[in-house]
């Protein structure tokens, strides 16, 4: 995965010269659940059909210009590893930032299943 291609991708999109601002996400596994237990690695599962439902819904929104992404699925991550990536285009901040947060929202509870493998240590 390679935020950088993506951004590169996205300053050849035929609108470009209307973005006034590209945000980016990039999703890591770190070393402790959401309830506190050590974690050694998950992996993740993709629904890449709701995934393009998904993406396709949040261009349709006001200013956004491009939405572009990568997610590691079907193998197991280690700590520090990128989960995902989520680049958004758009005109104006206020525009970019509501889009990116609520198209991770969709995607983390629509579209991929994560499973958590947990070390024996705390």
């Amino acid at each position: 995965m390679n935020l950088i291609s993506l951004i590169e991708t996205i300053k050849k999109h035929p609108h470009y010269d209307r973005a006034g601002m590209i945000l980016c996400h990039n999703g890591v596994v770190r070393s402790t659940s959401r309830d506190g237990r050590r974690v050694s690695g998950l992996s993740i599962t993709v629904d890449y059909e709701q995934l393009l439902e998904v993406i396709e819904k949040h261009k349709k929104r006001p200013g956004i210009i491009e939405i572009l992404f990568k997610i590691a699925d079907n193998k197991k991550l280690s700590v520090g590893d990128d989960i995902m990536l989520l680049v958004v285009a758009g005109d104006i901040r206020e525009n970019i930032i509501k889009v990116l947060s609520e198209a991770i929202d969709d995607i983390k509870s629509t579209v991929t299943k994560k499973t958590e493998y947990f070390s024996n240590s705390t």
